[in-house]
């Protein structure tokens, strides 16, 4: 899969770039104006982490907003409350 998230499946998207010319009127300017318009695309902010799957652990890409949002399990790193054996 190429640039796409494994959760949610987002990825990059069309959209322009503007190219301004002119002084802002808040600076006594007459305004600014738009003196031309270029395709570009917008990429999703993609981390290669480690994913907890039914027990198993995976490296998925996943979108930056999938992991603050909780929705991925991250797996555990040790046992929780194991005994030291002595």
């Amino acid at each position: 899969m190429g640039m796409q998230c494994a959760v949610c499946g987002k990825k990059p998207v069309t959209g322009n770039q503007k190219t301004y010319r002119g002084k802002a009127k808040y600076l006594g300017g007459v305004g600014k104006k738009i003196t031309g318009t270029s395709k570009r695309r917008f990429k999703p902010n993609l981390q290669r982490i480690k994913v907890a799957l039914d027990g198993e652990t995976h490296r998925a890409r996943v979108c930056v907003q999938c992991i603050r949002s909780g929705n991925i399990q991250k797996p555990i790193k040790r046992k929780p409350f194991a005994e030291i054996k002595v």
